[in-house]
């Protein structure tokens, strides 16, 4: 995973995985035929009828293949046989074309605050 997230220029955090995966309702990984992870997507979930799709991946070298399409539709896929009624994913701009034309999200209003930047109250 460390390779996977640094081959497209992403920050690996070590340790990452032992604090998502037990909030994790399953993963999809996409390998080439050598064994080398080449997509990647959590579905994280509330427990109920929400999920959430986080760190969504593909290799550097692999994408603009279908590889992000393929996991996130299976993805979809397993969220529904699960039983969740909602599937959500956020993003950067760039990205929108991605989820909305490949993968067939819908645009919504949502909310969001960068912690950070914001005061304690």
């Amino acid at each position: 995973m460390v390779d996977l997230v640094r081959s497209h220029g992403g920050n690996a955090v070590a340790g990452w995985w032992d604090k998502v995966k037990e909030h994790s309702l399953g993963w999809v990984g996409a390998r080439d035929g050598a064994g080398v992870l080449v997509g990647f997507v959590n579905v994280a979930w509330d427990g109920g009828d929400h999920a959430f799709l986080i760190d969504t991946k593909t290799r550097g070298t692999h994408q603009h293949r279908g590889i992000g399409t393929a996991v996130v539709r299976l993805a979809v896929a397993r969220a529904r046989a699960a039983g969740c009624e909602w599937l959500h994913v956020d993003f950067e701009p760039g990205l929108r074309a991605f989820y909305f034309d490949a993968c067939g999200f819908r645009p919504t209003d949502a909310g969001l605050i960068h912690l950070p930047s914001v005061g304690v109250g």
